[in-house]
């Protein structure tokens, strides 16, 4: 087993694997687990907790759950981060305002944006993560040998000078837990100071929902394959 990146807000990214904003429209009604999920994966949610009721949330609740179940709220619907978010709303607002700033607003290309994800998943081993952000790579114009030199941590030698500052940073953050000065220095240099600091707090978001996804272990949705080798 790898050493997991322990990130001291476990529940600051509820909301990740959020879409762009959606309009109020009709609730869609989460799928069902499939018959080999394992024994304490609730059929419903897809993970190791019921699914949250409408009608069990409060008033700060009830909203919330509207805007997460909302066609197009997100790429996993409620079998997902935004599933689990339901029992802390309060909190899961606050991530998905967070999610939304670092994905949509702080002015990453969605390439950077996809590899960034793609990387901490990989480094995370988050099964559900790569599942859900691969095809975002690819629609993101990301090669499918960019997206296997991270699925397979191959070495980045021959990519663009900027996929390969963005996955070595993400390999020294949560595999060695120690970036190199030289990797710094050519990050700063390609993001500025700022946007490197809030590339590292988008990987962070990333690996803060990975380890709230391996506590319950979140099950793929019905008929998707694991798309991630384990390693």
């Amino acid at each position: 087993m790898r050493p997991r990146f322990h990130f001291i807000c476990l529940f600051a990214t509820a909301a990740s694997l959020c879409g762009p904003p959606a309009a109020l429209t009709q609730v869609a009604s989460p799928p069902t687990v499939g018959p080999t999920m394992p024994s304490d994966i609730d059929p419903q949610s897809g993970f190791r907790l019921p699914l949250p009721k409408r009608e069990d949330l409060d008033e700060l609740g009830k909203p919330h759950y509207d805007r997460v179940a909302a066609p197009g709220a997100s790429i996993a619907g409620l079998q997902g981060p935004s599933g689990i978010g339901l029992y802390s709303p309060k909190a899961a607002e606050h991530a998905r305002a967070l999610n939304r700033y670092l994905r949509f607003e702080a002015g990453f290309t969605p390439r950077v944006r996809e590899i960034a994800i793609l990387t901490t998943a990989r480094e995370m081993d988050s099964q559900f993560e790569w599942a859900a952000h691969e095809p975002e790579a690819l629609k993101a114009g990301v090669e499918a040998r960019v997206i296997e030199v991270i699925k397979h941590r191959k070495p980045t030698a021959g990519l663009d000078e900027t996929d390969a500052t963005v996955i070595e940073l993400g390999r020294q953050i949560f595999h060695d837990h120690k970036v190199a000065p030289e990797t710094f220095a050519k990050a700063k240099t390609l993001f500025g100071p700022n946007k490197l600091v809030e590339l590292v707090m988008l990987m962070g978001n990333y690996a803060s929902t990975a380890a709230l996804l391996i506590a319950v272990d979140m099950q793929l949705h019905p008929g998707q394959k694991p798309l991630l080798p384990m390693q």
